[in-house]
């Protein structure tokens, strides 16, 4: 068992796991990719729905675990702060992207919806930390309110992508969602969906090691569960979201890009509720500390610096990236350098 290894081979099993995550969500996002053409759902509804979810599915598992073993901190900081890392992600995309600014070319309304219901699920944690200790069948009334406003939200995004009532401004540096010719026609849908459920699952188990890894560095080195959290465990399970994000820019899927880490941000959200049912000791968002809301706070700031940056829509920046990219980049370097302090 991992609690049994030695420090260096826990490390060494932490790197293997995190490499695995890697590899597999190196190979999804030209997976969204043909899936969104081929099934017609458009790179931001497939990003938001399929990568977003798939390439999460190791940070959920982290969380779940965690708090199975009564980590609330590690569960909790864990899904917060993968949030942050993957915003952050979308500004080094918008260094591969030289044409014009990420958030300028990838215009799409349905993103900008996503991102404003990832807004709102990011709240309702906050409510129940700052709100009375209650439960219901052992979950905090929160963690019901957040799959069904995820569910919600997802229709309503269907819906804004298939009848806009606002449309984003045509210009040069924007890159429309057209479907590509399909590089691989002979191979039939379902092959490539099953693929893609088989990279999940081994996205699944690497993220079991991770959880195991993590738990067992917190407890042998004396770390604080939110800086193994927020810095360990959640960019390790965040890695097929960069990956993902700057393969796509490569493809210049960028709606896929754009969609795939707000998406992801957005089912990050469930990790709480998924927790919150693993927790055993109670509301799980009464056991976390204030370092773990801190990052909760990180996360809310960063998206709506992302959302700023998708409505205004600037086409030229320093170092030839946007403005709301460096200010992403500056607010999760900062936090990291306060985490680390505190």
């Amino acid at each position: 068992m991992i609690a049994d290894l030695s420090n260096p081979a826990l490390f060494g099993a932490f790197a293997v796991a995190a490499g695995l995550i890697l590899g597999a969500g190196m190979r999804m996002a030209g997976l969204a990719d043909r899936l969104a053409d081929r099934t017609g759902l458009g790179e931001a509804l497939v990003g938001a729905v399929l990568l977003g979810a798939a390439t999460s599915l190791s940070g959920t598992v982290v969380s779940f675990t965690s708090a199975l073993d009564g980590r609330a901190s590690l569960a909790f900081s864990n899904a917060v702060g993968g949030i942050a890392a993957q915003t952050a992600f979308l500004a080094l995309a918008d260094l591969l992207h030289r044409r014009a600014n990420l958030e300028h070319a990838a215009a799409e309304l349905a993103n900008v919806f996503q991102g404003a219901l990832l807004v709102l699920l990011l709240t309702l944690p906050v409510l129940a930390f700052a709100g009375p200790e209650v439960t219901f069948l052992g979950l905090h009334p929160v963690s019901f309110a957040l799959p069904v406003l995820y569910i919600w939200g997802l229709r309503a995004t269907r819906t804004v992508r298939e009848f806009p009532m606002w449309k984003p401004v045509q210009t040069a540096g924007t890159r429309s969602d057209d479907p590509e010719q399909d590089d691989d026609p002979s191979r039939s849908t379902a092959a490539i969906a099953a693929e893609f459920a088989g990279l999940m699952a081994l996205m699944g188990a690497a993220g079991w090691i991770v959880a195991q890894a993590g738990g067992q560095m917190t407890d042998r080195l004396g770390l604080s569960a939110s800086l193994v959290g927020a810095l360990l465990t959640a960019v390790a399970t965040s890695l097929p979201e960069l990956v993902t994000t700057l393969a796509a820019v490569r493809r210049r899927a960028l709606q896929l890009a754009v969609g795939g880490i707000v998406g992801g941000n957005t089912f990050d959200t469930l990790f709480l509720a998924i927790s919150d049912a693993g927790y055993r000791d109670g509301s799980l968002y009464h056991a976390v500390s204030s370092q773990d809301l801190f990052w909760l706070g990180i996360g809310l700031v960063m998206t709506v610096i992302l959302l700023m940056g998708q409505i205004l829509r600037q086409k030229d920046g320093p170092a030839g990236i946007g403005l709301e990219s460096v200010a992403l980049l500056t607010v999760y370097g900062g936090a990291i350098v306060v985490q680390i302090l505190i």
